[in-house]
């Protein structure tokens, strides 16, 4: 059984998670694509088979070797991040549409991967000057990481025009409100 696909993408701290976590919270017939990745776990909030699938760099290797992934990729030196093509299947036999929360190039790859029955979405801040103030708020980042992070946004931004929709996160209220318009609309179309 194959369903359709809602990618979020955006540079890191532009509210994408939230917007996601607000979509699961109120569609039932969501179901969330789990990440896996070779990075660490921050804090002790996130869990295996949870919020990523936490692989060694090892495990990851393997898995590229015998095709497992709809796309991968070295996200930050060292850290790998992909999509296991078992987990797509594993929301569509539920009877699911599924949803992403991926970085720019991993949305770009999904949409390309699933077409027509994906929507794509980029969410995106106001300036560069709001996405350092989030990302200094979330307090884990080190002022070298998000030196980086922004070099790494500014760069992100460009691709914007790959995207089906550009959602604006100014008023977080609104976003989600457009957000849910954006899936009911994609869900609704043959």
């Amino acid at each position: 059984m194959a369903g359709k696909a809602l990618i979020f993408s955006a540079p890191s701290g532009s509210g994408k998670t939230t917007i996601v976590k607000h979509l699961l919270k109120n569609n039932s017939d969501l179901g969330f694509s789990i990440s896996a990745s070779t990075r660490d776990k921050r804090g002790r909030t996130e869990e295996h088979g949870k919020d990523y699938y936490f692989l060694t760099p090892e495990d990851f290797k393997e898995k590229i070797d015998r095709d497992e992934f709809i796309e991968w990729e070295e996200v930050y030196a060292g850290n790998f991040y992909g999509t296991l093509k078992a987990e797509i299947e594993r929301i569509w036999n539920e009877g699911r549409n599924v949803i992403f929360d991926v970085d720019v190039k991993g949305g770009i790859n999904l949409k390309k991967y699933f077409g027509d029955k994906a929507l794509a979405v980029f969410v995106k801040v106001p300036s560069l000057e709001v996405l350092k103030e989030r990302l200094k708020e979330r307090g884990t980042e080190t002022e070298e990481s998000l030196s980086r992070r922004i070099f790494k946004a500014k760069f992100e931004m460009s691709f914007q025009d790959k995207f089906d929709v550009v959602l604006v996160n100014e008023d977080l209220e609104k976003s989600l409100q457009e957000a849910q318009q954006l899936y009911e609309d994609f869900k609704a179309k043959p």
